[in-house]
Formats: structure tokens, C-alpha cells, sequence
């Protein structure tokens, strides 16, 4: 029998329950539910935030993301910034600015409102936008860098930084192999370096999930698909290397670069093995986090995918905050 979040543990009577994933009252929406549900609203298209629903819930772009990882269902696509009716709840899908279609969903009933984040990111992004914040009841939030550590430098520092970097590799005779997440971090990468005239080489799993963004309209500049031969000029994209396809055949001398926002951490930076780690992350760093809150000025905040300390932070902080798991 599914609980309520008030018989768990007495937090406050919501519209939404938490049961291995959080859903959405009265329509049982599942948010970001990974096991097959009758309604699922994805909020883009990684595999940690997806399932083969009954009906999808979702934007365009997500949709045709999904549709290629996951394959075929019934896809409600639901358009950015346009509200609509959905079993008893106004549903309203805004930009998160993690990758492309991303999307946060802010939730309305005549007992209130809720803001659901999923991963987001505060900021202009190359691919995937800006997150759009409206005031809500409810903060329901992503904290992945729930900690003070992770204040990251300004972007356009860190992108200064990383194009330097692989113009300086270039130079030196070397291929620039650049490790990133197949889908999103990739294409922004991508569109980094050819608004810098770099030109860059894409395996086949990142090429196809680049198709996808340049026939849903981001155009990501000349990349092209990787023959087995690199070309000279070029940077080669491909996954992390903890994944499988992340390495390339025939490049004799490669340079090797990891972009995450987890870099910045030295500690960690050892773990990707790799020349340079680029701390270019497209979740919201700490700071982004309680600006977040200050935006939304939510009376509850609930937080999920990051540290429990971070719901310490913020009932520090004055705010009534409680953790999701």
C-alpha cells in the first residue's frame, strides 16, 4: 500500500507521495519514476530519469531524445511555458537549462502549488537554455552540489580555460579526446569549441544524439562523424571514461580531458584518469542552490539527489526544509 509523506515521518500533508520515486496528486504522475507507470513525466531524457510509461509526459525535445533511448510509447508532449489541464492539476513545463528539452514541471491546484526541479541549472547554457523560475507553494529541488565546497568558478572562465587548453593540445600536434556525458554535456562541448573554430569528431553514440539536437533546431556547428581517422584541427568528443565506446580507435597521440563539475574537487579529479579535468557542470553548483530558493521563496523546500546535510543547511538557514531520500 502506498504512504503518504504525513505517515511516514509527520512532515506535512502534501499533494505528492513518495514511494521508490515521487508522484503527483490527484493524478498519480509519476515524476522521474524509472519502473513503468499509466502516466510518467520525464524531465529529460538521462537514463536515471526515464521508463518506458504507459504515456509519457514531456517536451518535444525530450521526447525525441527518449523516443531514440527507450523507443516507442504514447508521448504527450507538452511545450515549454504552455499550461495545461491534466487529471486535476495545471501543468506547466519550464526550462531547466540542464540539457536539451529539459524541463522542471510547476504543478497548480486550488490547494496550491508545486515546483518540481529535476536536474537543473541556473545560467545560460550553449544547448539547453535557461532555467525559468517561478514563485511556488512547494520546492521540490535537485541538490546534487548540496555542499559549500561545490561553488564552482564562473563559467566563462572555466570555458575560457578548457578552449585554451585544446587550442594549446592542437597546437603541440596532439588530438584533443574530450570525455563527456553522451547526451548533453557532449553537444555543449561540441558547441564550445566550433563557436571557438574548433572543429570536433563524434563516435557513433554521441554523432546520433547530435542528429537528434540539430533536427530539433540547436545547432551544434561542424561535427562530424569519426571514420577511424582523426582529422588534424579537430577534437575528438566522446563518452566518459568510465563508459563503454568512450575510447576511439587510431589516435596515436591523445590528450586527454574530463569535463564535470565533480572536478573541481582534487580528490575525485584523480579518478577520471585523464589529463585535465574541466569543472563544466550542468547541474546548479551550491550558490545556485539557495539562489534557487530565493527566487521560488517557497513556504517548504524538499531535496533529493544530494547530501542530507544540505536540509541541515538550509533549516539552518530559517527555512522548513525536509529530505526526499
Amino acid at each position: 500500500m502506498q504512504k503518504s509523506l504525513f505517515e511516514i515521518d509527520a512532515r506535512p500533508r502534501e499533494n505528492f507521495y513518495f514511494d521508490r520515486g515521487l508522484f503527483l496528486l490527484p493524478g498519480h504522475i509519476g515524476l522521474d519514476v524509472r519502473r513503468r507507470q499509466q502516466f510518467g513525466f520525464i524531465s529529460h531524457a538521462h537514463m536515471d530519469h526515464s521508463a518506458r510509461h504507459q504515456t509519457v509526459l514531456c517536451t518535444p525535445e525530450t521526447a525525441a531524445l527518449v523516443r531514440h533511448r527507450i523507443g516507442e510509447t504514447t508521448y504527450r508532449e507538452m511545450p515549454l511555458g504552455q499550461p495545461f489541464e491534466f487529471r486535476g492539476t495545471r501543468l506547466t513545463p519550464l526550462s531547466a537549462g540542464h540539457v536539451l528539452g529539459s524541463a522542471m514541471l510547476l504543478a497548480e491546484t486550488d490547494e496550491g502549488s508545486v515546483l518540481y526541479t529535476g536536474d537543473y541549472r541556473l545560467g545560460q547554457s550553449y544547448t539547453a537554455g535557461q532555467a525559468d523560475l517561478p514563485h511556488s507553494d512547494i520546492l521540490v529541488m535537485e541538490c546534487t552540489f548540496g555542499d559549500p565546497f561545490y561553488r564552482l568558478p564562473p563559467r566563462s572562465e572555466t570555458i575560457a580555460q578548457f578552449v585554451e587548453l585544446v587550442e594549446k593540445s592542437l597546437r603541440r600536434g596532439a588530438t584533443p579526446m574530450i570525455h563527456a556525458y553522451v547526451l548533453g554535456k557532449a553537444q555543449e562541448v561540441t558547441k564550445i569549441l566550433t563557436e571557438h573554430g574548433i572543429r570536433v569528431q563524434q563516435p557513433q553514440a554521441v554523432y546520433d544524439i547530435s542528429q537528434i539536437y540539430t533536427e530539433c533546431g540547436c545547432d551544434l556547428g561542424h561535427f562530424e562523424l569519426y571514420d577511424g581517422r582523426p582529422k588534424p584541427g579537430h577534437a575528438i568528443v566522446t563518452a566518459p571514461r568510465s563508459q563503454r565506446g568512450c575510447d576511439v580507435r587510431g589516435v596515436v597521440h591523445a590528450e586527454r580531458f574530463a569535463m564535470t563539475g565533480w572536478g573541481w574537487n582534487p580528490r575525485l579529479a584523480a579518478r577520471y584518469r585523464c589529463d585535465h579535468v574541466i569543472p563544466l557542470s550542468d547541474h546548479a553548483d551550491y550558490g545556485e542552490l539557495l539562489e534557487t530558493i530565493e527566487q521560488v521563496a517557497p513556504q517548504r523546500i524538499y531535496c533529493t539527489h544530494g547530501p542530507k546535510k544540505f536540509v541541515d543547511d538550509l533549516l539552518r538557514r530559517g527555512h522548513q526544509a525536509y529530505w526526499l531520500g
